[in-house]
């Protein structure tokens, strides 16, 4: 990529460009073969390890010392990958909140602190097929994630 700004050209020599496609596969191919070495790890030890472009999700029975440890050596792994990391009992992924109750895994549908409570004005310029996706989508984010009706009846 090359851009011009205040009459001066400039040439992007590290990473790629936001929202294109390429980019995206490149991405999915250097994490791919960044997190091998955690693959080979979790399955080792019997833990769950997922992940969606740059968004981790994993399960850890072993001490918060020794999750540390290896979150801090796979920090090392290469220059440019930097692990933001947060250990807990309940963290969101994607738009889903994981919970560890007992060992048992329940989920919940997550809601960014940032977004708006409501969903496009329906005075709104949008086509009328927009307001009928948002809640089907609504109502299976509903029904399929949380692990609990009360959840699901919570979130309806």
């Amino acid at each position: 990529n090359v851009f011009v700004y205040n009459e001066k050209i400039y040439k992007q020599v590290l990473g790629g460009a936001m929202g294109s496609s390429f980019t995206l596969t490149l991405a999915n191919i250097f994490m791919w073969k960044w997190q091998k070495e955690f693959v080979r790890r979790q399955d080792m030890i019997g833990e769950f390890y997922g992940r969606y472009i740059d968004d981790i999700f994993m399960t850890w029975n072993k001490s918060e010392t020794e999750l540390k440890k290896l979150l801090e050596q796979a920090n090392t792994w290469h220059p440019n990958i930097k692990l933001a990391y947060k250990i807990s009992q309940s963290l969101p992924f994607l738009d889903t909140l994981l919970m560890n109750n007992n060992g048992i895994l329940s989920t919940a549908v997550y809601h960014k602190p940032a977004a708006e409570p409501y969903v496009v004005p329906f005075l709104s310029d949008h086509s009328r097929h927009t307001f009928v996706n948002v809640i089907q989508m609504t109502l299976t984010r509903a029904n399929i994630e949380p692990s609990d009706d009360s959840l699901s009846r919570d979130e309806i």
